[in-house]
């Protein structure tokens, strides 16, 4: 019979990324709704959110140790999943300009933000586990921030008209987070490629490291999430929409990347680079620029577009393959 100490760990293993999410969730409640330990909250909750960069650029780094340099070229569906997005994009936008009830409009600002984030810098993370490649998911992470970066500014002052926007003011902010969170670690770990290999060989070969680390963010990120997500201020049935419409959303990328990137045999890694989002950028994005109300519905695309990804590890874990 197995110890259970070991029992313990073996599962957690094999769920990782649920447990994660139960883990933030449940330190975010009892250090915001206990009392007794609300002090405690109140000063190790703004140290953890600040320790979220630094945290992602480790991850980053110890991720982009196993690039090759050779792989890194654009592939078609690159384009052609850039296109989709940007395409559905305007659709929202268009659909947000018809809105006539001030709710209705906070709904779809949400659906907005899910379709129009960029990918996710750690997705090559999680791609890794389920057999993707994270060369050509690094290309195309740094393709979807530049064209961000570009359509935000031209597309946010036409959802909300009092959006305060200034063009090369806005892209330069979005490419400045870019490059301090995903081009920077990209850089540094080609180059400890060729200046200290022995790092990079000794990172390489602890396989998991970049995943746990994501575990790790994921828990701190899943706190932040429900703090925004019980902060909100609207009625019942906004909330509810503005909860699961992001599920449809998940569903629905992660289902038009794989079907992309099938033909070109990249369908894990198109999965993950049209899906997985990178939802603090929406949130800030979101909170800054539109409607602050709409900012729930990236809130809940992080937990589940994380719950597709642990259904997904578990399968393939399981099987040897993913579901679809």
């Amino acid at each position: 019979m197995m110890p259970i100490g070991i029992g313990v760990i073996s599962f957690a293993k094999r769920f990782a990324l649920p447990v994660s999410i139960a883990v933030g969730t449940a330190a975010y409640l009892l250090f915001s709704r206990l009392e007794p330990l609300e002090p405690i909250g109140d000063v190790a909750g703004p140290l953890l959110q600040g320790s979220l960069p630094f945290l992602l650029f480790i991850l980053l780094f110890v991720t982009f140790c196993k690039i090759e340099l050779r792989e890194m070229m654009p592939r078609t569906w690159h384009f052609i999943l850039q296109a989709i997005r940007i395409g559905m994009a305007t659709l929202m936008v268009w659909l947000i300009t018809l809105a006539g009830e001030p709710s209705t409009k906070i709904i779809l600002e949400g659906v907005f933000i899910c379709i129009i984030c960029p990918t996710a810098a750690a997705a090559p993370v999680v791609a890794e586990r389920l057999g993707g490649s994270i060369s050509s998911l690094t290309i195309y992470t740094i393709m979807a921030n530049i064209i961000t970066a570009v359509a935000v500014p031209l597309m946010f002052p036409l959802v909300e008209q009092d959006a305060d926007m200034d063009f090369l003011e806005s892209m330069l902010m979005v490419l400045g987070r870019v490059t301090a969170v995903l081009v920077v670690p990209l850089v540094l770990a080609l180059v400890c490629r060729r200046v200290v290999p022995r790092l990079t060989d000794y990172i390489r070969a602890r396989k998991n490291l970049g995943f746990y680390l994501w575990n790790v963010n994921l828990a701190i990120v899943t706190g932040v999430t429900w703090q925004g997500i019980l902060a909100a201020e609207v009625s019942g049935d906004v909330l509810c929409l503005l909860l699961l419409l992001p599920l449809l959303v998940t569903f629905l990328q992660f289902a038009i990347g794989k079907a992309v990137g099938r033909p070109y045999g990249d369908s894990i890694t198109a999965g993950q680079a049209l899906g997985q989002k990178n939802t603090v950028v929406g949130i800030w994005l979101t909170i800054t620029f539109l409607n602050p109300l709409a900012a729930v519905a990236p809130g809940a695309y992080v937990l589940w577009q994380n719950m597709v990804n642990a259904w997904q590890l578990w399968y393939h874990d399981k099987h040897g393959r993913l579901p679809f």
